[in-house]
């Protein structure tokens, strides 16, 4: 893993865990807070990883991607189904504004000190809500952080971001949000959209007219485990970067592609998770000066896999990653179990202490007859091309 010369940050406060949707709600914010507790407990925030003080998007910052009626019915506080409040999935909680705002703020920050040169990477683990669209809220999303810093990025300057999204659920917000500008790469493997929300996200699905090969959706079979996962991350991922070379990448790192997560259908451990990490931060320094802005995402398994994945992806930022066989903290397993009436996980990991997570590469060969070579070759075949890349390389 190459150095990081300078400081890396995390821009976070305890405000940012009011983004709140309520007891019942899946997408609790003990995630968040969770996470900067383990992160501190292990040292990973600190010399390297500087925290910075989130602010709230600028009411112009929003509109470069969301309309002003979206604003607007944000800030009444009321439920309003015509753009996507009120909902079980988006229900309308006092100071709903002003908790979306600071998110996307977080992610704003995030992107200017990275696109200025203040930092080499930043974080903002309480962003990544992928699903908002420019009208209207959308699973658990308000705003559409990542979607408004990359706005931002292209204007203070950048020509060509690249955004790499590895939720279990298509990063339909984003993709929609610049599916006709050729300046942003978006790519998104997620499970299939036959099987779950929001049911976008084919191979087929490649951008809209004169930015044809800029959206890129690798749909995924249930159950698609660690050495499938990878295999397909990288038959796609690495090869466009290197071709786009965007001037700075922006990730995001929802773990609900972990096997344990309750609302998708995914396999994945930790260590795959962290993999994902890694390899994202290389390819950052690889093709862009690891100019890299890394956010949070989906994740449901709120105390027992979101602070651990999370963590490591602070570490990975931070440019010292953490051993999956770190032992957790007994203060904050202390802390879990007060949560959830038993211990948290005994370390970092999930896997058996050197048992990494390997995969086979996409250059030794395609078998047409699994379910997963099927979706990575009909990608790559309705991509690649657009890119001068031979979809058939193996």
């Amino acid at each position: 893993m190459p150095s990081c010369p300078g400081p890396a940050s995390v821009v976070f406060d305890e405000r940012l865990t009011s983004y709140d949707f309520g007891p019942t709600h899946p997408m609790s914010p003990v995630r968040v807070d969770l996470t900067m507790r383990l992160a501190r407990a292990l040292g990973v925030v600190g010399e390297r990883l500087e925290v910075v003080t989130a602010r709230p998007a600028s009411y112009d910052e929003l509109r470069a991607v969301h309309t002003a009626d979206l604003l607007a019915a944000v800030a009444a506080g009321r439920p309003d189904e015509r753009h996507g409040l009120g909902t079980p999935d988006d229900p309308v909680f006092a100071g709903m504004h002003e908790a979306a705002a600071l998110v996307a703020g977080a992610t704003v920050e995030a992107c200017r000190q990275v696109w200025s040169g203040e930092r080499r990477h930043s974080a903002n683990v309480a962003g990544g809500l992928h699903h908002a669209m420019a009208d209207r809220a959308s699973g658990f999303c308000v705003y559409n952080d990542a979607a408004v810093g990359i706005a931002q990025l292209l204007a203070m300057g950048a020509e060509r971001v690249a955004y790499v999204d590895v939720d279990a659920h298509h990063g339909d917000g984003v993709e929609a949000a610049f599916r006709d500008d050729p300046r942003v790469l978006t790519i998104s493997l997620h499970e299939s959209g036959q099987f779950l929300f929001p049911g976008t996200g084919s191979s087929d699905d490649v951008g809209g007219p004169g930015a044809e090969g800029f959206a890129v959706n690798v749909p995924l079979p249930p159950r698609t485990g660690d050495a499938g996962w990878l295999r397909a991350f990288h038959a796609v991922v690495p090869e466009l970067l290197r071709e786009v070379r965007p001037q700075v990448l922006v990730t995001q790192h929802g773990c609900d592609s972990h096997r344990d997560d309750p609302l998708a259908d995914l396999a994945l451990s930790v260590d795959a998770q962290r993999a994902a990490a890694v390899a994202l931060h290389d390819l950052a320094h690889e093709v862009c000066d690891g100019r890299w802005v890394a956010l949070g995402g989906g994740g449901y398994a709120v105390t027992t896999v979101v602070p651990r994945a999370w963590t490591h992806l602070l570490a990975t930022v931070a440019g010292r990653p953490l051993d999956v066989a770190t032992p957790l903290p007994e203060a904050w397993r202390a802390r879990v179990e007060e949560l959830i009436g038993e211990p948290g996980p005994e370390r970092m990991g999930d896997r058996e202490p050197g048992d990494e997570p390997g995969f086979t590469p996409w250059d030794q060969g395609y078998d047409p007859a699994d379910d997963l070579d099927r979706a990575v070759h009909a990608t790559r075949a309705a991509v690649f091309p657009y890119h001068g890349l031979d979809p058939q390389a193996w």
